[in-house]
C-alpha cells in the first residue's frame, strides 16, 4: 500500500535499508541518503520552515511513493520506468563507485519522479502556489552537501582522481547537479499540469526515456573517465553495510 505520511514513508525506508537485498548488493547506497534528506524535511515542516506544511508533507509522500512503488516492483520482477530500471540494475553491479550509484538514483527520483509528484498534488490553479516551498527543498540539500560528500570521502579515499579527469567531484559538482535537475523538475511540473491523460502519459514516456539516457552515461561515461572511476571504485569497501553506516 502507498505511504500517506512521512514517517510511513521513513518506515519504509528503514525496510529497504534493513533488507537482505541492500545488504547483498548496492541498491541501499540511494535510501540510506534520502532517508537523510526526508527526515530533514520532516523537521522543516515541524518547524514551520515551509508556507503549507500539509501540502510539503502531500508532495513529499507522493514523490517517495514513487520510488518505493519502483523499488517494489523491481524486486517482485514487474516493469518499472527506464530511469529507475537503469539505477537498479547498476546497483547489483561492482563497477559504479559509491558516487555514481547516488547520482543514478538522484538522476531517476529528481529528474523524472519529482516533476510528476509535484503535478499530481496540484491543479493548473494552484501549482504556482507551492513553488516557494519546493525551492526551499533546494536549501535544504545544498545545507546537507558538505556533510555528504564528506562521508563520501570517509569511504572512497581516491575521489580526487575525478578532479585530475575534470570530474569537479567536490560541493559544487553535487550542488549544481542538484539545482540543476530541480529546476527541470519544476519546467516538468508546469508543463504535466496542463495536460490530459493521454498527453501526460505520453510527455512521461519522454521524459523517463531521456533520464534513463543521462542516468546510463552516469554510469557508464567515456574511456578516460571510466578508467578513472576504476580506480577510484579499487579504493572504495565492498561491503555494502560499511558504506551505507557512513551515509547514514
Amino acid at each position: 500500500m502507498p505511504c500517506s505520511t512521512i514517517d510511513e514513508v521513513l518506515a519504509c525506508l528503514d525496510a529497504i535499508i534493513d533488507s537482505p537485498e541492500a545488504a547483498s548488493s548496492y541498491l541501499g547506497y540511494f535510501p540510506t541518503l534520502y532517508r537523510k534528506v526526508t527526515a530533514q524535511v520532516k523537521l522543516g515542516i515541524a518547524n514551520g520552515r515551509f508556507q503549507d506544511g500539509p501540502r510539503m508533507e502531500r508532495m513529499d509522500v507522493a514523490f517517495a511513493n514513487r520510488y518505493l512503488d519502483a523499488y517494489d516492483c523491481w524486486r517482485g520482477g514487474r516493469p518499472v520506468t527506464g530511469a529507475w530500471r537503469a539505477t537498479f540494475e547498476a546497483g547489483q553491479r561492482w563497477r559504479p563507485t559509491i558516487l555514481q550509484h547516488l547520482l543514478a538514483g538522484m538522476n531517476a527520483h529528481i529528474n523524472l519522479d519529482l516533476g510528476i509528484s509535484a503535478a499530481e498534488i496540484c491543479t493548473l490553479d494552484d501549482i504556482d502556489a507551492l513553488r516557494h516551498d519546493f525551492d526551499e527543498i533546494n536549501t535544504i540539500l545544498f545545507d546537507m552537501v558538505q556533510e555528504v560528500t564528506d562521508c563520501i570521502g570517509s569511504v572512497s579515499p581516491w575521489m580526487w582522481i575525478l578532479d585530475k579527469l575534470g570530474g569537479r567531484t567536490d560541493d559544487r559538482l553535487i550542488e549544481f547537479s542538484i539545482w540543476r535537475a530541480r529546476s527541470v523538475a519544476w519546467q516538468n511540473a508546469t508543463g504535466l499540469v496542463r495536460l490530459d491523460r493521454d498527453g501526460l502519459a505520453a510527455r512521461i514516456v519522454e521524459i523517463d526515456n531521456f533520464v534513463e539516457g543521462l542516468g546510463r552515461f552516469m554510469l557508464t561515461p567515456g574511456p578516460m573517465l571510466r578508467l578513472g572511476l576504476f580506480f577510484i571504485r579499487l579504493r572504495e569497501p565492498n561491503d555494502p553495510r560499511q558504506v551505507m553506516k557512513a551515509l547514514c
